[in-house]
């Protein structure tokens, strides 16, 4: 018996005996399954092989992230360094050391 006749049996056997709480917990316990089971397919994660390649999905992703941060990183190091040195100029122009520059 398949996830699908599962819950059509629950749903009759509510409707003919009443709905204990045993039965509609049983209803919707089929119910989500069958509902997670749809999604998957429809996602094309329904096979072996699907959770290998949402393993690979989250390692692509953290190096992107970790490639992002790095750049950022390296993007303010720069700026920073490029302030200093100006600021360095900046001083040296002021106490008259521009021959120094030369």
């Amino acid at each position: 018996m398949n996830r699908q006749d599962m819950l059509a049996s629950l749903i009759a056997q509510g409707a003919q005996e009443g709905s204990d709480l045993t039965t509609l917990r049983a209803i919707v316990e089929e119910a989500s399954e069958l509902g997670a089971n749809r999604v998957l397919a429809r996602l094309g994660l329904h096979d072996e092989g699907a959770q290998g390649d949402i393993g690979e999905l989250r390692e692509l992703l953290q190096a992107w992230r970790d490639a992002k941060k790095s750049a950022w990183r390296a993007a303010v190091e720069w700026a920073v360094r490029g302030a200093l040195a100006l600021l360095l100029v900046g001083f040296a122009w002021r106490f008259g050391l521009a021959g120094l520059l030369r």
